[in-house]
């Protein structure tokens, strides 16, 4: 691929500055701020799993509590991939990926097919890791997937253990779009009968 498969977003809003900085064909580094200890671990996690760079610069108004800037970066990190993305000429298009995590198995599954969907079969034993409040992850993966345009599939098969489960949602995310986003040398234009995604 010639092109850099890079974008950059910025998000102000009353609530929320986020500066975010997005490459496909990373080597898993990451430089993340983002005012909410839990998200930078689990964002940490995903970038160096899918082998993604990564640079967040956000601050919220966590004082109240973490979900706008959890959300906002949700809708940063969709709209960065779908731009990084382009045209999506000559892509996988489709990835899958199993992540166990001691007691937990995560999979995931994405078809980046502009259109966007989340199916979240996931039950979380706690409320809350933390400070974090565990129904952030919903928030964010359904901002994710809307931006992004991708179908999302997050399916957690078993675990017990509240903060395995939501690490390895992260990890196999990761992965699974790693494999969605690679390049295969056999696929000529886009993936679809349709002529475009």
């Amino acid at each position: 691929m010639s092109e850099e498969r890079k974008s950059s977003i910025s998000r102000e809003t009353s609530e929320t500055s986020i500066n975010l900085s997005f490459g496909v064909d990373g080597s898993g580094n990451s430089d993340l701020q983002t005012g909410v200890p839990f998200l930078t671990h689990m964002l940490d996690l995903f970038t160096k799993h899918g082998k993604f760079d990564l640079a967040i610069a956000a601050n919220g108004d966590t004082e109240v509590d973490d979900h706008h800037t959890t959300e906002d970066i949700g809708i940063c990190l969709g709209e960065a991939l779908k731009q990084a993305l382009g045209s999506k000429e000559g892509i996988k298009r489709y990835g899958n990926a199993f992540v166990p995590m001691d007691d937990a198995l995560a999979q995931v599954v994405v078809d980046l097919s502009n259109r966007p969907h989340l199916e979240y079969r996931v039950e979380l034993p706690s409320n809350r890791v933390g400070t974090f409040d565990t129904e952030l992850v919903h928030e964010f993966l359904w901002k994710l997937a809307i931006e992004a345009r991708m179908n999302l599939h997050v399916i957690v098969h078993y675990g017990h253990n509240t903060h395995h489960i939501i690490e390895a949602i992260f990890k196999a995310l990761g992965r699974a779009l790693d494999e969605a986003t690679l390049i295969d040398p056999r696929v000529k234009g886009v993936p679809s009968t349709k002529g475009m995604l």
